[in-house]
């Protein structure tokens, strides 16, 4: 069985200013999302599945459909901030989306073979791929669990704070902890975290952290469930309160209830998180380009 590729492509952009996930940056208009899925492809995933909100729709199939047609199956599941459990309503005024644990768990009837979630808006780079897609397809238990990780240093803007999840990975490569961090930033040679109050924490750079790809097996969904369940009790009324897949993820490990094998893929990473990050991410695709690891025109 193939495993599938789940792409996370429902946020707004708030801090780009615009749908992103299909903001052009190769030569022919390709967008991210069509190297990962180029990458995925040659790695031996079977399916790819867009988790969007419906109002992006026809700007993605118009996009997506024509071109992947017979290279890769499709399908589109939507992450709407009404999809709710049984007991719960959508507060008024809410409009961000619910966060990355609930666009994971929108995909659950169009998911039931090992898969890995990752962001539309990052190029992780064709080993990033490959390493996730032999795990997947050679692990056999459903509480083994993967990530691909990345060196801190080599995944920020010079144009704004990212938000990282940083991770403490033992001797064995298995992720002990995870930490959301929010607003990270480059200050001057430095490296900081700011926390509220304005504290600053100095960070080396050479953290491993999280670029949101994971990979999962399908009994993650009713995990999901129960925990967005207990979320929502608490948090339901806050308008900005998110359900991140890295804290699910760390309470799992403290439950002992998953193991997480941190993959080295060794890749390239970089994202467009800011309109200004744009031209680097066409430069450096461009030398790829250059360099013989992608074609001029993808599909």
């Amino acid at each position: 069985m193939k495993p599938t590729l789940l792409i996370l492509a429902a946020g707004m952009g708030s801090r780009f200013g615009g749908l992103k996930q299909v903001e052009p940056v190769g030569p022919n208009g390709e967008a991210i999302i069509d190297y990962s899925i180029y990458d995925a492809i040659k790695a031996g995933f079977g399916k790819v599945v867009f988790i969007i909100r419906e109002s992006f729709a026809d700007a993605f199939k118009e996009k997506f459909d024509k071109k992947l047609q017979g290279k890769i199956q499709v399908e589109y599941v939507y992450q709407e901030l009404d999809n709710l459990p049984k007991g719960f309503t959508l507060p008024e005024g809410r409009e961000k989306p619910w966060g990355t644990a609930h666009a994971i768990l929108v995909a659950r009837d169009a998911v039931k073979e090992p898969f890995c979630a990752l962001n539309a808006d990052d190029f992780y780079g064709y080993n990033a791929y490959k390493v996730m897609a032999d795990y997947l397809s050679e692990s056999k238990k459903e509480s083994e669990y993967s990530m691909v990780g990345y060196r801190l240093k080599n995944t920020l803007s010079d144009f704004g704070t990212v938000s990282r999840g940083i991770c403490d990975v033992d001797g064995e490569k298995n992720l002990q902890k995870i930490v959301e961090t929010t607003k990270i930033l480059k200050k001057g040679k430095e490296i900081v975290s700011i926390e509220e109050g304005g504290i600053e924490n100095q960070l080396t750079g050479n953290e491993i952290v999280s670029m949101n790809n994971w990979g999962f097996k399908p009994a993650l969904f009713n995990i999901l469930e129960e925990k967005f369940i207990d979320f929502l009790k608490t948090e339901i009324h806050k308008p900005k309160s998110e359900m991140y897949i890295p804290s699910v993820v760390f309470e799992l490990i403290q439950e002992k209830k998953v193991e997480v094998q941190v993959l080295e893929a060794n890749s390239p990473w970089f994202g467009v998180t800011y309109k200004e990050d744009k031209p680097f991410v066409v430069e450096k695709i461009r030398e790829l380009i250059n360099k013989g690891e992608y074609p001029e025109k993808l599909f």
